[in-house]
């Protein structure tokens, strides 16, 4: 296992595996900075209830860029470039969660309660990792992401509170949002999430972050008066 702390000017000493995974988890992160934005900004943000939820949306999609762009800037530094990936269409984007479009508000309010979470376990994974560049961007998108998860749970509360059409709304949301939040974590037998580790790039398995993430959210939701949809039902990535 690896357990030296790298900074940019040690990545060409590297080992070649090394910084090929590095590469590949800071494009994919990129990618999904950029792809939540592109989900929910086209038909939310004119259909959003209050102006201060209007706000909030373009506030929360300006966030999601600039962590696209911190991303991106590490990335870039070790000669990998990224930018393909702000013009990419919503079909080509590599997590299938953001191959689509949020076209209603309780879409909109499940995926940053639950989607948003997968992004600080994603984010959590590189928490005193080896390259040093990549952690000192944390602290500061983990927070947002934060403010983001609390928006989402407030909005599905809300719907909660709403009366009987808007908790079988909300319910309906997250049957579908909770095993596409599952599958992000990717598979269990992965060979790459062991390479990951094994560099010191990632502290948990596939498996055992989904895990961490159910547990984490099932007594959330059983409290908010939700059930828990069948984690294997409609699974891509068991």
């Amino acid at each position: 296992m690896f357990t030296d702390k790298i900074e940019l000017k040690d990545i060409d000493k590297m080992d070649p595996e090394y910084k090929e995974l590095l590469g590949h988890v800071l494009t994919i992160q990129a990618d999904c900075e950029i792809g939540g934005p592109h989900l929910y900004v086209e038909k939310m943000l004119p259909a959003a209830p209050t102006k201060l939820d209007q706000l909030i949306i373009a506030r929360t999609a300006a966030e999601e860029i600039d962590h696209y762009r911190k991303v991106a800037r590490v990335a870039g530094d070790i000669g990998v470039d990224v930018s393909f990936v702000l013009s990419q269409p919503n079909e080509k984007r590599f997590v299938e969660t953001f191959r689509g479009l949020i076209t209603n508000w309780e879409d909109n309010a499940v995926f940053g309660f639950l989607i948003d979470r997968v992004g600080r376990y994603q984010l959590e994974e590189f928490y005193d990792c080896s390259y040093l560049p990549l952690q000192r961007i944390l602290p500061d998108i983990v927070n947002e992401e934060l403010g983001h998860i609390e928006y989402g749970y407030n909005k599905t509360l809300e719907l909660m509170q709403s009366g009987d059409a808007g908790k079988a709304k909300a319910q309906k949301a997250v049957d579908y949002w909770y095993v596409k939040a599952l599958d992000m974590f990717g598979r269990s037998s992965s060979k790459r999430s062991e390479r990951y580790r094994y560099w010191g790039l990632k502290r948990r398995t596939n498996d055992q972050a989904r895990q961490d993430y159910m547990n984490e959210v099932g007594p959330i939701l059983t409290q908010m008066g939700l059930k828990i949809p069948d984690p294997n039902k409609g699974r891509l990535y068991m």
